[in-house]
């Protein structure tokens, strides 16, 4: 548009087979609702397979940036206590959890020791969110190999040490030893066979998996989207991140029509 020299004029040239915004939209979270092969988008789309995924790849970033402007997108980062209370003033509890999905095995031995989870039992990339008590997710950490545990990721970001101390944590067990770094941790008790739990500790167990269940429907949510609930098929580079930034701000942007 900028080129002194230009001969043709605004809208000129072929349409497309989706000329309407509406039309690509629909396109792309067709996509990301149902993940079907590109052969298969194309076939419905009328288009080639190669068009298809380029198709694939410039709306998702378009769909991303629109989920910015409308502020649903979850944080990827905080970087200290002041920044937190900057972005959740109100802000009283946060729930914690990890999430899974498999990939396709890869063929490099390294590479497969690298993503192996011994808790699936297969090859995945894992990903550590946290909600507020209305279940809106407020961080989506990087998507990392999925042998690495829960308590790595969140110590990798130091999420822990930038929530501020009168903010409760309610967390599952796989998160055991964040109470040294946070006083207001909920955490279940875990027995042994010489110190079984006693039945008040069982009750308090009870109480803090039913409230944590919001974190279970929160992952839930996001995972209606096939495109992070499938075998990630695809070899591009963060392009599982983004699945997942965008499926998250796809929930977010749901529970404010609630």
């Amino acid at each position: 548009m900028k080129r002194p020299d230009r001969i043709r004029k605004t809208g000129g040239g072929q349409k497309g087979k989706l000329p309407t915004s509406e039309s690509k939209l629909f396109f792309v979270l067709f996509y990301l609702k149902t993940y079907p092969t590109f052969d298969v988008l194309g076939f419905l789309a009328d288009k080639e397979r190669s068009h298809s995924y380029e198709a694939i790849v410039l709306y998702t970033k378009a769909v991303q940036k629109a989920l910015g402007k409308k502020f649903v997108l979850p944080k990827r980062k905080i970087r200290s206590v002041e920044e937190f209370i900057q972005m959740f003033p109100d802000l009283k509890d946060v729930l914690l959890d990890g999430t899974e999905r498999r990939i396709q095995r890869p063929k490099n031995k390294k590479s497969q020791t690298k993503t192996y989870s011994g808790k699936k039992k297969a090859t995945t990339r894992k990903n550590i969110i946290m909600i507020d008590e209305k279940k809106k997710i407020l961080l989506l950490s990087p998507t990392k190999s999925g042998r690495r545990h829960d308590k790595r990721l969140i110590d990798k970001i130091s999420l822990i040490e930038h929530i501020p101390q009168h903010i409760g944590i309610w967390v599952d067990s796989g998160f055991q030893g964040i109470q040294k770094i946070h006083n207001n941790v909920c955490i279940p008790k875990k027995g042994t066979k010489k110190k079984p739990l006693t039945d008040d500790q069982k009750q308090e167990n009870k109480l803090i998996s039913s409230i944590r269940a919001r974190v279970e429907h929160a992952i839930a949510g996001i995972k209606r989207f096939r495109s992070v609930s499938n075998v990630f098929r695809s070899r591009i580079d963060r392009l599982d991140d983004l699945f997942m930034e965008i499926a998250s701000g796809l929930w977010n942007y749901h529970l404010s029509y609630i």
